[in-house]
């Protein structure tokens, strides 16, 4: 989030950091990032969360969520040193828990803070190392923390935070259980946070069982999907996407975009076909190996890699402030997907262009998207390019009378089949 993408999301009248009640190393470390006004979500939360008390707050994603709980963590640590971490952010995959680390790490500067990252697809003994090292911050996914408690390696009892990243995204997946059994390990004296882009049934169970009276904040607009992104459809046949996705490509011309599919099969098809045609292609899915997966995510945010064709592993969470273009070469699985993918771009107020490709059976999927929304999405037509097969012309009746009709086949022998062939 830099200065310009900060001041961005702002009003003219917006405080500054300054008039949060922030500490001093805080403020110069805010000065360096360049942050100079906090974003709405950051100037609403962070007041609450430093009064100590269970704050719970709905906000879509590229508002700036991580330093709204980071600072009050940071601002909050003990003065004394200990072994054991004081706070825990659970988070629902790994790209997110290295993201919300580095986040962590620049908000600490002139500050002795340790942050750990646990996460899955890594070696656990190194970080078995550096928990027996001792840490004032965690920051994991479910499973890998659960893993750590098992074997000892993580305790749980100085905690003072905990904080619930993403918590919508974390149900979505199945991470319920892991959630809930590492919060019984939590002391009951403790503050809790969470933050979500949706606030369904599932995540008011879940404040409602382990968080104390908690203040809900909702800076969620009345439509579903950032102002600043333009959302458009191509109607197109299964086998036409790929011929429309380089047209769409050579058109738009974007500075960096993500091409989402279903599922990992078709991500590296796409992907290896793409790198046919045109250069600084990469895939991500969840198939792939830790390490492999950081590298792309690296070269992603160092704009080495100008489209990214992934599936919804990257659909939440990942900051890159650079991506122009969303392109859903497939549609999402639900509607909340949709708002989620859609919401890589347009970050911290900037502009963004979304395109999905529907289509002719999946026009039932597109409405409810736009129910969800509140928001018509303007059909786009590729010039010259025919993304829906033309019907066949009728027959017409000519001069010699309309056309032959089949004859049935003689008796005792079976009518001959027309396959149509599988495309």
């Amino acid at each position: 989030m830099s200065s310009e993408e900060n001041a961005s999301l702002a009003p003219p009248d917006a405080p500054g950091f300054d008039e949060l009640n922030l500490s001093e190393v805080m403020l110069a470390a805010l000065d360096a990032a360049a942050y100079h006004h906090p974003s709405p979500v950051q100037a609403g939360f962070i007041p609450r969360a430093l009064e100590g008390g269970d704050v719970m707050g709905q906000a879509r994603t590229g508002t700036g969520k991580t330093a709204a709980f980071a600072i009050p963590i940071l601002e909050q640590l003990p003065s004394k040193k200990g072994r054991k971490p004081s706070a825990i952010v659970l988070v629902p995959t790994r790209e997110l828990a290295v993201q919300v680390r580095d986040e962590i790490g620049k908000l600490a500067l002139g500050r002795k803070t340790r942050c750990v990252a646990l996460y899955g697809g890594k070696p656990i003994r190194s970080q078995i190392e550096q928990l027996e090292r001792g840490c004032e911050i965690v920051v994991g996914t479910p499973g890998r923390v659960l893993d750590h408690l098992s074997r000892g390696s993580l305790q749980l009892e100085e905690l003072q935070c905990v904080v619930l990243d993403e918590a919508d995204r974390m149900l979505d997946i199945g991470f319920r259980p892991d959630i809930e059994k590492i919060l019984r390990r939590c002391p009951k004296q403790r503050q809790t946070l969470l933050l979500s882009a949706t606030i369904d049934k599932g995540v008011e169970r879940l404040a409602k069982s382990y968080m104390v009276d908690p203040e809900i904040l909702d800076f969620s607009p009345s439509t579903k999907a950032p102002d600043t992104i333009e959302q458009h459809y191509f109607t197109v046949e299964e086998m036409r996407k790929f011929d429309l996705l380089l047209r769409l490509l050579d058109r738009e011309d974007p500075e960096q975009a993500i091409v989402f599919c279903r599922t990992k099969r078709g991500t590296d098809r796409v992907e290896r076909k793409l790198s046919q045609k045109m250069k600084g292609v990469a895939c991500i899915h969840g198939d792939m190996q830790q390490t492999a997966r950081d590298r792309v995510m690296q070269s992603f945010r160092d704009a080495k890699v100008r489209i990214l064709v992934a599936t919804d592993v990257v659909g939440r969470g990942i900051d890159v402030t650079n991506i122009s273009h969303i392109i859903n070469y497939d549609m999402p699985q639900s509607s909340d997907d949709y708002v989620h993918r859609v919401g890589r771009t347009g970050r911290m107020g900037r502009e963004g262009v979304a395109y999905s490709f529907v289509t002719p059976e999946q026009g039932i999927e597109l409405t409810r998207i736009e129910i969800l929304i509140n928001t018509l999405l303007k059909r786009d037509e590729m010039e010259g390019f025919q993304a829906v097969a033309q019907a066949a012309p009728p027959q017409e009746v000519t001069a010699d009378g309309p056309p032959e009709e089949k004859k049935p086949a003689p008796p005792g022998q079976r009518p001959r089949r027309r396959h149509r062939r599988g495309l």
